[in-house]
């Protein structure tokens, strides 16, 4: 049985959170493709050779958040009970690092993002840290982002470093 964590202000919403397991592998490479989906549509290859070359990536990604941030936490995202995301987190001396947040597309804009930032912003504004991201800059969710007050602070060809200083509480 999974264990399943619920954040503070969660008790009226149906959006909670757990530790990644490992039987959570196949929704999780899915999701990543689905980050993917796009650029895989350009490419002339097989289906075959478009899933291996996502599974690659993926891979990858996760073996570089593992050795980069060794103490991050790597959470599902649920809604009732039923996994429609995750978000990867790490707790840094000065800031709240979100490594990673990806909504499945059909939960997409539906407030899940906005509510699984919610706990992060709130912990950050208690503990005068940052909240640190980086975006694509074409990536749709920049404007969640920029609506719960990150602003760009560093430009990395593509990829945005936002940032969301502490609210003082």
């Amino acid at each position: 049985m999974k264990s399943q964590s619920t954040q503070q202000s969660s008790e009226t919403s149906p959006v909670t959170f757990r530790p990644v397991e490992p039987d959570d592998g196949s929704f999780l490479l899915e999701l990543y493709a689905t980050t993917r989906a796009d650029e895989m549509g350009m490419v002339p290859w097989t289906d075959e050779q478009r899933q291996a070359f996502v599974k690659m990536q993926y891979e990858a990604q996760q073996d570089h958040y593992r050795k980069k941030y060794p103490t991050a936490s790597h959470e599902v995202i649920l809604l009732s009970g039923s996994p429609v995301g995750h978000r990867y987190v790490a707790q840094l001396k000065n800031e709240i690092r979100i490594i990673d947040i990806t909504v499945t597309p059909a939960k997409r804009n539906s407030g899940i993002g906005t509510f699984s930032l919610g706990g992060l912003l709130t912990e950050a504004d208690r503990t005068g840290r940052a909240v640190r991201i980086y975006v694509e800059s074409f990536n749709p969710s920049l404007r969640l982002f920029e609506r719960l007050g990150f602003r760009q602070i560093e430009e990395h060809g593509i990829h945005l470093l936002m940032e969301r200083s502490p609210e003082l509480i």
